[in-house]
């Protein structure tokens, strides 16, 4: 898909001066960036998945103590 984007002169200039570099298509390098920024902001939801694993105490149990501190 196309898209059309409005980009600042100097991020412009600083963009082709990249390309340039690493002898890529512009494009490319746009898409590397959106690639990478996508990435970042992935959900973690699945670094959270066993973290309670080895714990000595339920999940129930640990509530009433939190709660029981209130």
């Amino acid at each position: 898909m196309r898209t059309l984007v409005d980009i600042p002169d100097r991020q412009l200039k600083e963009l082709t001066a990249v390309c340039k570099a690493e002898k890529v298509s512009r494009a490319e390098l746009i898409r590397q960036a959106i690639s990478a920024y996508l990435e970042k902001k992935k959900p973690v939801a699945g670094e959270a998945f066993g973290l309670w694993k080895g714990r000595q105490l339920g999940g129930l149990a640990y509530q009433e103590q939190g709660r029981s501190e209130w």
